[in-house]
């Protein structure tokens, strides 16, 4: 039976037992040292009797039958009303009765009262233990109801009660994750919004700036150029800025869902740098693609070549006039490495851990176009498809992206 799975009712339940053992050894011997005493004083009483009779001189033959006679008398039980002795008589007006009655008594009563404590103990002692368990049990749930978890209920035995509590546990623990995550979001939500505000205040000041010098001087076209101008990159950035961010919200909070299937590393890589052909002609820079044509991953092509996209825009952001971007892909029996290599101006050793971290800004690339988002964007699209991406750099030589995901099964 499930309820003997608990301990502290399978203790209980063995004090019972062993406690009915008693009380029916106690019973029986109680019962066998009556007979034994209520025998003895019988015996004792026929003996007083007899001893009178012979003192009186009754012959030995009349006692005899008397003491072995069963026969009651109307005459007997009329002398012995006029005696006073009738079943009305009280026990301590009888003599040999009044000695049974006093030891019947004496060993009733404290042994009933030794076989009563006995039985409250166990049974208070039982209700305290399983007391102490409902507040111990009553003061964890309510530290659970105020977020507090760092106690647990009892779960080292078995039973519908500690059943209860493992469920119990198991809503906890929902619980606990539900709110860490609730406070992940809202730390995410103020972190994000706090990022954002503070980006955006560059570029709205230059707004400002560019809007205030364009009302100054409305007549002359070439300040209304040129500043015409500065605001439209204000305006991308900040396009930019906040598409970037969206991006990034909807990978951290679990909104994207991939759309994995077989694409060649050639058409991902093709679709990564069709919008960064013409900025690297216009820049004197080189993008070299070398790889096979007939390999293939599991992976999301729009989201993938947005990632990649950004590793080639990242190594067109640091390298100079006549600056060589290098694409290339490498397989083995599990997986497929795509490479994004540049001869560019590298990372230094102190920022190299701290590159896919939002708006990071390495004091060597102040001057470098770019908001701190394509890093992070980036590695958020390649590990939320179960990729890995890492970087190997040397200050003034160059910087390796490594982007890997596992063949097709």
């Amino acid at each position: 039976m499930n309820i003997f799975r608990d301990k502290q009712i399978k203790h209980f339940s063995l004090f019972v037992a062993i406690y009915s053992i008693l009380l029916v050894g106690v019973s029986t011997w109680f019962s066998i040292n009556q007979l034994n005493t209520a025998k003895s004083m019988y015996l004792e009483h026929d003996r007083a009797i007899v001893s009178a009779l012979l003192e009186q001189e009754v012959s030995k033959e009349v006692i005899a039958n008397a003491i072995s006679s069963t026969d009651i008398s109307t005459a007997g039980m009329e002398f012995l009303d006029n005696l006073g002795i009738t079943p009305n008589t009280f026990g301590s007006l009888l003599p040999h009765f009044s000695q049974f009655q006093y030891h019947f008594l004496r060993i009733a009563l404290g042994g009933g009262i030794c076989l009563v404590t006995i039985l409250v103990i166990g049974v208070i002692s039982f209700l305290q233990i399983r007391n102490n368990l409902y507040r111990q049990s009553g003061k964890i749930i309510d530290n659970y109801i105020n977020n507090d978890y760092s106690c647990h209920l009892p779960q080292d035995s078995e039973g519908d009660l500690f059943h209860l509590f493992a469920s119990v546990e198991q809503l906890a623990t929902m619980l606990k994750a539900k709110s860490e995550t609730e406070h992940k979001t809202k730390e995410f939500l103020k972190s994000t919004i706090s990022d954002i505000s503070h980006q955006l205040k560059t570029p709205l000041a230059a707004l400002m700036m560019y809007q205030e010098i364009i009302e100054a001087e409305p007549d002359n076209t070439e300040t209304v150029k040129e500043f015409s101008q500065k605001t439209g990159i204000a305006l991308k950035r900040i396009e930019q800025l906040i598409l970037s961010m969206l991006k990034i919200a909807r990978l951290d909070t679990g909104n994207i869902l991939f759309d994995r299937r077989a694409c060649y590393v050639q058409e991902l890589v093709k679709n990564a740098i069709s919008e960064l052909t013409t900025r690297a002609t216009q820049e004197k820079k080189q993008i070299i693609v070398n790889g096979t044509s007939n390999q293939a991953i599991m992976c999301d092509m729009d989201w993938t070549s947005e990632a990649i996209g950004n590793l080639v825009k990242n190594a067109l952001d640091h390298t100079e006039i006549g600056g060589i971007v290098k694409i290339t892909w490498e397989s083995t029996p599990t997986m497929i490495r795509i490479l994004v290599s540049d001869n560019g101006s590298g990372i230094a050793p102190e920022d190299i851990h701290h590159i896919f971290k939002r708006f990071y800004r390495s004091k060597y690339s102040l001057n470098t176009p770019g908001i701190g988002l394509g890093l992070p964007l980036a590695k958020s699209i390649i590990e939320g498809q179960g990729g890995l991406i890492s970087v190997q750099s040397v200050l003034h030589e160059g910087t390796t992206f490594s982007v890997s995901f596992l063949t097709k099964s």
